[in-house]
C-alpha cells in the first residue's frame, strides 16, 4: 500500500514529534508549555501607538495573541500525543508478552502485522538498553525501520516480515550503503523467516547482524526476564561451575543468567527453566 505524500502541518509535526517520546515526557512538555504561554498571555499589552514603535507594537499583539490561542493549542497536542505514545508502549509490551509465550517462534511471528513486527523488534532492543526510534520510513516493502542508540553509537535496524521468501543480498547491500551514508556503527536486518545464502556471505566481515525470527524470540524470552534483587557482590568465577538450584516455585531446574535491564544490570541470577510460564528467580551467592 503506497504512502500518502502531503506537507504535515504544524500539528502533524507536534504529534509525531512528542509521540516518539516517553508518555511522560509529553505530559511534561504539555505542562511547561501552558506554564510559559500563559505567562506571555498574561501580560498586558500596550494599546496606544508611540511614534517611531507601532512597529514593535504589532509584534507585541500578534505574540499576545499567538500566546492566548497557544496556551490551550499546544498542550492539547502534547498530551495527545503523549496518550498516543502510552498505547504504542502498552501495546508493544503486549506484543512481547504474547510472542514469548508461544514456544513456536514462527507462529508467534507470523501472526503479527508488518507494523506489530516492527514495534516487536523495537521493543526487544528497547528491553536490551537500546534508545529506539521509529523512523517512519520503512514500510512492508523497505527502508530503514528504526534507529538505535547506545553510548554515543547509532545502529539501524531494517525489519522484514516475509513469510513465503528469504531475504536477499540487495536488502543488506542497501542497508550497508545506509551505513555508510549515516556513519552507523552497525546495521542489523530482522526477519521472520530466513536470509539467502548470498546474504549471509556478504554479511560477513562486516558490521551486519542478520537476525532470523527464532534468534529475535530467543532475544526476547532471555530479556524479558524480571532481574531479581541480587548480592551485591556478583558471584566469584570458578573453574567448578555452580550447581543449579531448584526452583523455589516449581521445583525445576534453573540457570545461571545475568541481568540486562534494570537496577541490577549485569548482575547474575538464577532463573526457572520453565520461563515464561514460571518467573521465579534466585539470587546467585
Amino acid at each position: 500500500m503506497a504512502r500518502k505524500n502531503r506537507n504535515p502541518g504544524l500539528a502533524d509535526v507536534i504529534l509525531d514529534g512528542v509521540s516518539r517520546l516517553p508518555w511522560w515526557a509529553g505530559v511534561l512538555l504539555a505542562l511547561v508549555t501552558y506554564l510559559v504561554l500563559h505567562a506571555v498571555a498574561a501580560r498586558p499589552i500596550g494599546t496606544q501607538a508611540v511614534p517611531g514603535q507601532m512597529g514593535a507594537m504589532v509584534v507585541g499583539v500578534l505574540w499576545h495573541t499567538l500566546a492566548s490561542i497557544g496556551q490551550y493549542l499546544f498542550p492539547a497536542l502534547c498530551l495527545i500525543a503523549a496518550l498516543v505514545s502510552f498505547v504504542r508502549q502498552r501495546q508493544a509490551s503486549q506484543l512481547v508478552e504474547a510472542a514469548i509465550q508461544t514456544d513456536n517462534a514462527t507462529q508467534a511471528l507470523n501472526s503479527l502485522t508488518w507494523r506489530e513486527f516492527e514495534r516487536l523488534v523495537g521493543e526487544s532492543y528497547r528491553l536490551q538498553g537500546f534508545a529506539v526510534k521509529e523512523t517512519g520510513r520503512g514500510g512492508p516493502d523497505g527502508g530503514v525501520d528504526l534507529e538505535l542508540r547506545r553510548d554515543g553509537e547509532l545502529h539501524l535496524v531494517q525489519c522484514k516480515q516475509w513469510r513465503a521468501q528469504r531475504v536477499g543480498v540487495d536488502v543488506v547491500r542497501q542497508l550497508y550503503g545506509v551505513m555508510a551514508a549515516q556513519g552507523a556503527a552497525s546495521g542489523i536486518v530482522v526477519s521472520a523467516g530466513r536470509f539467502t545464502d548470498e546474504a549471509l556471505r556478504f554479511a560477513e566481515g562486516r558490521n551486519i547482524r542478520l537476525q532470523t525470527g527464532q534468534a529475535l524470540h530467543d532475544m526476547l524470552r532471555t530479556s524479558a526476564v524480571p532481574a531479581p534483587l541480587v548480592s551485591a557482590h556478583p558471584p566469584a568465577h570458578s573453574s567448578n561451575p555452580p550447581a543449579a538450584p531448584a526452583c523455589p516455585k516449581c521445583a525445576k531446574p534453573m540457570v545461571l543468567r545475568t541481568a540486562k535491564r534494570g537496577e541490577q544490570i549485569g548482575r547474575s541470577f538464577w532463573g526457572c527453566t520453565g520461563f515464561p510460564n514460571c518467573r521465579g528467580t534466585q539470587a546467585a551467592d
